[in-house]
């Protein structure tokens, strides 16, 4: 037997900030080791919200096509390997539209209108007027997975409904035309770290509140924004005891500081540690972890046609596996073939 598929994507905002590469990337770089790995960026999610400011939406494609390549740019210099996973734009593999359409069919409206998913997405981007196709993201999030047969979807715990509604779709197929097409998608819950934004441990790193650092950041921007970083209001002067715990400097200390964490922590609490130079040594530890990323980055960006013959080639073997599970679920609904009559 083969080994199992793993599929999972990313909605394209542009390059990617410590969040995503914390919370994603590293894991898939993981995976990808072990597991048939499908990552796709989600041109086609990011058209169903209406966008607005710097968020790209239907009302707003603006730089799209270029955020797309910023996000591939960051994917393969942070590890992904074109030569163990196949690496694709969603909408370059047309049969998922194909799939997408026939599971809309076969989609209980009350399960799209109970997605406590959907709900959040409105109330989050202030939605007056959803659009059909947000209320369908699942549908199209299942079609994503189920088109390559995915066994696996990697989430943290909070995202395991997101996969259910797809094991139960796919399962749905399965009972009523008598065939078992597709697998019963599971999720491969992993450790998502908390990576707090550069405001405060209880705020999560995200584009939409700018409290982030990118991937693409150069050493010098890093370090600004590590100075900008929220501290223990509490400690007034350098030698005042601190509070690592509400601190966002010791946060990312146990990030990319791990063997020093412990010593940094028993610095700040006895007050034998300032707040500048906790943030410089946090700046060059995580300047140092990030460099071969970085450096990675410019050696792409300086020969894009390399980023195209990628996503090229990750969806030529996409849609190879997509058509042959479109014939399938053609077979299976009993659809009339070309050349059938």
């Amino acid at each position: 037997m083969g080994r199992k598929r793993v599929t999972s994507g990313m909605r394209p905002t542009g390059g990617m900030h410590l969040g995503n590469l914390l919370g994603a990337l590293e894991n898939w770089v993981r995976l990808q080791d072990d597991y048939d790995c499908f990552f796709f960026i989600v041109d086609w999610h990011a058209l169903t919200t209406p966008g607005g400011g710097t968020a790209v939406g239907y009302e707003n494609v603006g730089d799209l096509r270029n955020r797309v390549r910023e996000i591939a740019v960051d994917w393969i210099a942070a590890g992904l390997d074109p030569g163990k996973c196949s690496i694709f734009i969603q909408s370059h593999v047309p049969e998922v539209a194909e799939l997408h359409l026939l599971f809309s069919m076969i989609t209980p409206l009350g399960w799209l209108e109970r997605n406590p998913a959907y709900r959040d997405m409105v109330q989050s981007y202030r939605i007056e007027s959803p659009s059909y196709g947000l209320l369908g993201y699942p549908t199209l999030q299942a079609a994503d997975i189920l088109a390559y047969k995915g066994d696996y979807v990697p989430v943290g715990k909070d995202q395991e409904a997101h996969v259910n509604m797809t094991r139960d779709l796919g399962q749905r197929f399965n009972s009523l035309y008598g065939k078992k097409v597709f697998p019963i998608t599971e999720t491969l819950l992993t450790p998502v770290p908390r990576v707090p934004g550069l405001d405060g441990v209880d705020r999560k790193m995200s584009k939409s509140s700018g409290n982030y650092i990118a991937v693409s950041d150069s050493s010098e921007e890093t370090v600004a924004k590590i100075r900008s970083m929220y501290t223990d209001p509490v400690k007034i002067r350098k030698d005042d005891p601190g509070h690592p715990d509400g601190c966002v400097v010791f946060a990312f200390h146990n990030i990319y500081n791990k063997p020093e964490a412990s010593i940094v922590r028993g610095e700040c609490e006895n007050g034998g540690r300032g707040c500048v130079a906790c943030k410089a040594q946090l700046a060059a530890a995580m300047n140092g972890a990030l460099m071969p990323i970085r450096e990675k980055r410019r050696e792409l960006e300086g020969n894009p046609a390399v980023i195209g013959e990628i996503l090229s080639a990750g969806a030529l073997k996409a849609e190879k596996i997509a058509a042959e599970t479109l014939r399938e679920v053609r077979d299976a609904m009993n659809l009339p073939r070309r050349g059938d009559f």
